[in-house]
């Protein structure tokens, strides 16, 4: 039941955001919607002063509702806002990400028109230290982007962006109705990370578009160092494995360079004719490497951030093709998807897993 006065639900998991929790909430507040906005904070046991900044702020500003997310990860933390949440649309938005005025309005105009159940937009990388803005200038590049299209509209002759474009999984946060998130079950909450590709996963599923607006482009902060670059990428890497396990059709065939680019770095170990085409490999990657980082410095204003463009690349490719082989080692291979790549779809039929339900305690 939706609460007295309230149209739209920002939904927000936060943890450990003492140094951006207040800008953060100040950009929310700012968005233009004709309609009342309540603000729900899922935190998961910030060990900083994130919690008594947000009570804080909760107590100047009656439309800011904390509460606790005991399980701790973002998809537990996304369920137990919506378990709260009173309005009739809800909307993601996470910390170090800065969403246009215009969002919440943006979002609930188009599902408005009745073309998708699932409104996002584009992600925008905006580096603050060397290695975050050598991240930015990577995630411009063909081999950053990968075969995901959530990075930027796509451009029309003139080079201005064209209207709404449909994606795959790869989505990022996004505006739907409350209803439509309760129907579907909310977050599976076995997803610590890639949750969004899972959930989008399952509206494809039911044969459902999920639309991106350029004008819902929202700039977030990319890592600011390559230890954590890789941590999140081997993340992004091991439950999008366990994705693909359980919805075959979410793999590309993108999906398998990564974890082939590590095991031919392995096979370049070995001796005789297989070590040999393996170093040969490795060569050639470190030159795709070393061109996209000097195709990339031609374009920025700041040639010296593209230095570690090359650095940067191997390590999202290197971690996310660890992060995959230990998610298939860990959650078993997904062996439909790998068939679908393969286009053996007859086999991909009879190796697909039987769907099961959605687990997520923390909504109910």
């Amino acid at each position: 039941m939706t609460g007295e006065g309230v149209d739209c639900s920002i939904l927000v998991p936060v943890l450990n955001e003492e140094r951006f929790i207040e800008p953060m909430v100040a950009a929310m507040r700012a968005q233009r919607f004709d309609g009342e906005l309540e603000f729900v904070f899922a935190d998961g046991g910030s060990s900083d002063r994130t919690r008594e900044i947000l009570d804080g702020l909760a107590r100047q500003d009656p439309r800011i509702r904390v509460f606790h997310n005991p399980r701790g990860s973002v998809s537990s933390g996304l369920n137990v806002a919506l378990r709260e949440a009173r309005g009739t649309w809800v909307a993601r938005m996470d910390g170090h990400t800065v969403y246009p005025a215009e969002y919440v309005a943006e979002g609930i105009a188009g599902l408005a028109r009745g073309h998708s159940n699932w409104i996002s937009g584009p992600q925008r990388a905006r580096g603050h230290n060397p290695v975050s803005r050598a991240i930015e200038l990577a995630l411009e590049s063909p081999l950053g982007r990968g075969g995901s299209r959530k990075w930027s509209p796509p451009a029309r002759n003139d080079g201005e962006p064209d209207g709404e474009f449909e994606l795959d999984t790869g989505v990022f946060g996004g505006v739907w109705r409350r209803q439509t998130l309760l129907d579907y079950g909310g977050w599976d909450e076995r997803w610590d990370k890639n949750e969004d590709s899972e959930l989008a996963a399952r509206f494809l599923r039911r044969g459902e578009r999920l639309v991106c607006l350029p004008s819902m482009s929202a700039d977030y902060a990319p890592r600011d160092t390559l230890r954590g670059l890789w941590r999140q990428y081997r993340d992004y890497g091991r439950f999008r494995a366990l994705t693909a396990r359980h919805h075959p059709t979410s793999m590309r065939r993108s999906h398998l360079i990564a974890p082939a680019l590590v095991a031919d770095a392995v096979l370049a170990a070995a001796p005789g004719r297989v070590g040999t085409l393996a170093r040969l490999g490795c060569g050639v990657y470190a030159a795709a490497l070393v061109a996209s980082g000097v195709q990339v410095a031609r374009r920025t204003r700041r040639p010296v951030d593209a230095v570690l463009v090359p650095a940067v690349l191997a390590t999202m490719h290197g971690a996310h093709g660890v992060g995959e082989l230990a998610g298939a080692v860990t959650y078993g291979p997904p062996w439909a998807a790998l068939a679908l790549a393969a286009g053996l779809r007859g086999a991909a039929e009879a190796l697909a897993p039987a769907p099961q339900s959605v687990w997520a305690p923390s909504l109910h």
